[in-house]
């Protein structure tokens, strides 16, 4: 079972980096952790963790700043949306034609 999330300190661990760029992705709106009712700890999904781990690869290896990772991780995810909505759409058709074929037998 792999787990669902990561407390702040974790993903530090996990990623080894500082809090404080944590800290930068949240106030630009990059991340979005959630918080935990128990201890209101900030938490971190599989999908922040997959955010987190594009944002420091663009900031340490392409030296690309805040606002640009921002934009390369929302076009990313409409990206991601849009192959989904065409792999969708390619599945009905190929449904429809194999329903045509099986009408002309």
């Amino acid at each position: 079972m792999t787990k669902k999330l990561w407390t702040k300190s974790e993903v530090v661990e996990l990623f080894q980096l500082e809090e404080s760029f944590i800290a930068e992705l949240e106030e630009e709106e990059i991340l979005c952790p959630t918080c935990s009712e128990q201890s209101h700890a900030k938490l971190f999904a599989s999908s922040e963790l997959e955010k987190l781990r594009i944002a420091k690869t663009l900031v340490e290896e392409m030296d690309v700043n805040l606002p640009g990772v921002e934009i390369i991780i929302r076009m990313r995810q409409d990206m991601i949306r849009m192959r989904e909505q065409f792999d969708s759409i390619l599945q009905d058709l190929s449904q429809h034609i194999q329903e045509s074929l099986k009408h002309k037998r």
